[in-house]
């Protein structure tokens, strides 16, 4: 556990000392939420039916900005091959990498939300609950997407296929975390569609680091 931790800190380290794939992520939610007033007209009934929407897959959209470099890095200069040799497993190397790159680009963005959702015109009894889809949603982004960038490390044009590979399994959460808003502003029961939410992002836990730690150890063997 203090391995793992000591992985996460310095991962949160590296990226604040940087400091662009927050602001990159950020800048780029804000940015694309900001546009659709522009491309459907400002029509405040109009916003506040595709709020949920727009939110939910700009938020999708922009997790995925940082997620080629979530290995690659380490990759490049080596580290990576000695965090594969140290005594803890692998698969926790991968979880610590995955729980920085959420806490560095998923939270950020459920800081933003509410603000965008103002913008929209969304109802303020879905505040909560868009807080809440984002929270259970984007750790399951940033844990299918680990996947995607260890199956893509050291690959030319390892963005392109990234997205091709990450982008089909991302639409059940963007679904479930669009109707659970959607039916908490039509004042329908929520817990169903967060239920399936918090199943995938179980089921993602579960698997997705030894799949990714599973990808990586091809790359460094090959």
């Amino acid at each position: 556990m203090i391995r793992l931790l000591g992985i996460v800190r310095r991962d949160l380290h590296l990226a604040l000392r940087q400091g662009m794939d927050s602001t990159m992520v950020v800048t780029f939610f804000i940015i694309a939420v900001v546009l659709f007033p522009f491309g459907v007209g400002p029509e405040p009934n109009i916003l506040a039916r595709i709020s949920s929407g727009v939110i939910w897959v700009a938020a999708l959209l922009a997790s995925m900005l940082s997620l080629e470099r979530l290995f690659q890095t380490d990759y490049e200069d080596g580290s990576l091959e000695l965090l594969a040799l140290q005594p803890i497993a692998l698969e926790f190397t991968v979880a610590a990498k995955i729980i920085a790159h959420w806490l560095t680009t998923g939270l950020p963005l459920i800081v933003a939300a509410p603000l965008l959702a103002v913008l929209m015109n969304m109802q303020a009894e879905g505040f909560a609950i868009l807080i809440v889809t984002l929270l259970l949603g984007t750790p399951t982004l940033s844990l299918i997407g680990a996947i995607g960038a260890a199956l893509t490390l050291g690959s030319r044009r390892g963005g392109v296929l990234l997205s091709l590979l990450v982008l089909p399994l991302y639409i059940p959460v963007l679904v479930f975390g669009i109707t659970a808003i959607d039916a908490t502003l039509a004042e329908l029961p929520a817990r169903p569609h967060l239920l399936i939410l918090a199943g995938l992002l179980v089921a993602a836990a579960a698997l997705c680091p030894w799949v990714g730690a599973a990808a990586i150890r091809q790359t460094l063997d090959s």
